[in-house]
């Protein structure tokens, strides 16, 4: 058995804490999955480093703890109804401890240049259980219900020979991605901060109003005008088992990709994540016309998952603020005319799918969320306003943008993170992933660009990677997740409002 220490972690000054404090969850987590996520970063570091990390990280856990504070404690029933954050006095939150980097270890667990070379993915891992804190492994399960009271977040660091893994979990209900980066900035100064002067730190500020989500919750209507809720749709019967594969967007090929997706007569501007996601939608819907044959003439879905922290003004949120603030964007809610099949695959120009992304984007607007969130108020049971991806067409596709979270940038004082993954073994085909640039040992040095997993049909990937379309602009870095079971996996990766 792997060498491990498991310490019970209280937030600083505990003692000094209310005996119970609670945190209603807003409208908007309610949309969210039920299912623990774990974001795991990787760090090199020294056999000299390694020991300093543990007070380092185990202290700059204690203090955001006390600043995250819907972290501490379990998801219950409010004493006035609806589900919240319980943290008691007394609550702890475990932080585990490994070391995989004995003479023992080797050759039975992967070391970081190994891991490096595979660009982290979550095959070069092995089993996901050896890195996680049970059960807090990725999908839903019984154990992230409601019902079953379940811990908030728990956090684990394993040594491996050259570095050091570190994964921090949490119920989605806590943070979306966003909320998750607000955590890992705090953590990661309050540890610089720790790293620099143990004895006496000047430690980060933090803005208690990253608690405040009034913004995102709308009171419930009364009990006798409320709702039911969309019936629960069973998942699509042409779904195929899928991978995710990761692919390299170099910036030289980004700028390429965004001049031939942008218009010549400069008529409207668009982004590079316009023209590198139309591009995407265009190649993947091309082969999935291969295999599923859908009626070219019938339109088909894009949807993406949109982060309202930048979009709020009145009032505006601070930009670390917990919990989920995002809402699902999708062509079928859009008033945008919807695009067919065949003008996805082939019939209009590449600048008229980058520019129809940025309508469907444009439209997520404050007014938009104040209208979801009355709407949202008026159902009993809003979690089944969460859809999984697998109940949609295959030939669907979903975006969820990390890019934002610029974790590579988190610096904890005894390094910088070299990637950041979230990894799987669960698989849905039709979700993709877009990571921000990896700056610290960056594979392809200044021309490091963003990376992008891909939930795509197994039996699909080799016609994708040997496909001289899609490769004359993206890399293939290897299979980024595998499905365990091997059956059609039917996790809630975001929220449908």
């Amino acid at each position: 058995m792997p060498e491990q220490e498991v310490f019970e972690l209280h937030p600083s000054g505990w003692e000094s804490d209310p005996s119970d404090e609670f945190f209603k969850l807003s409208t908007v987590d309610y949309c969210s999955p039920q299912l623990y996520t774990n974001y795991a970063l990787f760090f090199k570091l020294s056999d000299v480093d390694k020991p300093k990390t543990i007070p380092v990280l185990k202290r700059g856990l204690e203090v955001m703890l006390s600043q995250c504070r819907q972290l501490c404690g379990i998801i219950e029933e409010h004493p006035d109804g609806g589900l919240c954050f319980h943290k008691k006095r007394q609550s702890t939150v475990q932080f585990h401890v490994q070391w995989l980097d004995g003479r023992e270890d080797e050759g039975k667990y992967p070391t970081f240049d190994e891991l490096e070379d595979r660009h982290f993915v979550s095959p070069a891992l092995g089993s996901l259980d050896t890195w996680c804190v049970p059960p807090m492994t990725y999908g839903e399960k019984p154990e992230a219900k409601p019902a079953s009271n379940p811990k908030v977040s728990a956090f684990k660091m394993t040594f491996i020979r050259g570095g050091l893994v570190f994964v921090m979990h949490q119920h989605h209900y806590a943070n979306d991605v966003m909320g998750w980066a607000g955590e890992l900035h705090q953590l990661a100064e309050n540890c610089a901060a720790i790293w620099k002067s143990q004895e006496n730190p000047t430690l980060p500020p933090w803005d208690p109003a990253c608690l405040d989500y009034s913004r995102l919750t709308m009171p419930d209507v009364p009990e006798d005008q409320r709702v039911e809720g969309p019936e629960p749709r069973s998942p699509h019967p042409d779904r195929k088992v899928a991978q995710r594969l990761l692919f390299h967007l170099p910036k030289s090929k980004t700028a390429e990709l965004k001049k031939l997706a942008s218009p010549e007569d400069g008529s409207y501007w668009i982004s590079s994540y316009d023209a590198y996601m139309a591009y995407i939608w265009r190649i993947l819907s091309k082969h999935r016309a291969n295999l599923f044959k859908p009626d070219l003439k019938e339109n088909v879905v894009w949807g993406e998952a949109v982060d309202f922290r930048r979009r709020l003004n009145d009032p505006p949120v601070p930009q670390r603020i917990q919990g989920n603030v995002l809402i699902t964007a999708s062509s079928e809610k859009s008033s945008v005319p919807q695009l067919t099949a065949e003008e996805v695959i082939s019939e209009v120009p590449l600048s008229k799918l980058a520019w129809y992304i940025r309508q469907i984007t444009n439209g997520v607007t404050e007014e938009s969320l104040d209208k979801a969130l009355s709407a949202m108020a008026a159902i009993r049971d809003k979690s089944k306003l969460n859809h999984s991806i697998s109940t949609f067409s295959p030939m669907t596709n979903f975006t969820t943008d990390w890019r934002d979270t610029q974790s590579c940038e988190a610096d904890f004082g005894f390094a910088k993170p070299h990637a950041f993954r979230a990894p799987l073994e669960t698989v849905t085909a039709g979700l993709t992933v877009v990571y921000p640039v990896r700056k610290n040992g960056a594979p392809a040095g200044e021309d490091e660009g963003n990376e992008f997993s891909i939930g795509f049909e197994k039996e699909l990937a080799k016609d994708l990677i040997e496909d001289p379309e899609w490769n004359r602009y993206f890399e293939f870095r290897g299979v980024d997740a595998e499905e365990r079971a091997n059956r059609v996996n039917v996790a809630r990766p975001m929220a449908v409002a």
